[in-house]
């Protein structure tokens, strides 16, 4: 599997694609706006949409989703259906953030712990991690050791939870009971900011090491 990682929206979300190399289908992740862009390198790379896969709710991550799904016509994928109310409120969501107005979307598929997703000869494992919000997954690949994260943990840091439904304490039981027995040589890809590894985290990271919590 290889993949590309894609900042969009004015707050820099890594809007990730998953490809199989030997097919060429792709799974575009969180793709929040600018959906050109992510067309063009989908285009670029000679790739097939196959699905759409959504980490969480948040408009900078799922913005873009309804106008991407309307455009290629491939089914949506996650999140948790416990992030309902923040779909839904996707207009809502436009109005806090600045965005202009999007639209919301109703998934395909919901996702639970232990569902897998595939395409081309690709399957990820789908881990359910709240805390950041109450349906937020994480999509792992086991066979590269990579995850993408989405806002659950980042390089140094971890994601807010004082949004509606956040809540801190079950937001690091996700990291160290759902992520960290993945193996300390697992690389992540966050939804914001450069990449690291499990191990990285649980070292140094100030949220899990001690030092903050």
């Amino acid at each position: 599997m290889r993949y590309a990682i894609i900042p969009v929206t004015p707050f820099e979300q890594n809007c990730t694609i998953f490809w199989c190399e030997r097919t060429r289908q792709a799974a575009v992740i969180d793709p929040g706006g600018d959906i050109d862009r992510i067309l063009d390198v989908l285009a670029r790379e000679g790739l097939t949409l196959a699905k759409i896969l959504v980490t969480h709710g948040h408009i900078d991550h799922a913005g873009g989703v309804a106008e991407l799904a309307a455009r290629s016509g491939v089914p949506i994928e996650g999140p948790h259906e416990e992030d309902r109310f923040w779909i839904e409120g996707m207009p809502k969501q436009s109005k806090m953030f600045g965005f202009h107005e999007v639209a919301s979307f109703e998934p395909d598929r919901w996702l639970q712990a232990g569902d897998k997703v595939r395409f081309g000869e690709v399957e990820l494992d789908v881990l359910h991690c709240p805390g950041h919000t109450p349906g937020h997954i994480v999509f792992y690949h086991p066979p590269s050791r990579l995850a993408q994260v989405g806002d659950v943990l980042f390089q140094g840091s971890i994601g807010r939870t004082d949004f509606p439904r956040g809540d801190y304490d079950t937001l690091i039981r996700s990291i160290k009971e759902r992520l960290f027995p993945l193996g300390d040589d697992v690389e992540f890809i966050p939804g914001h900011g450069p990449m690291s590894t499990l191990g990285e985290e649980r070292r140094h990271n100030p949220f899990l090491s001690g030092k903050y919590g």
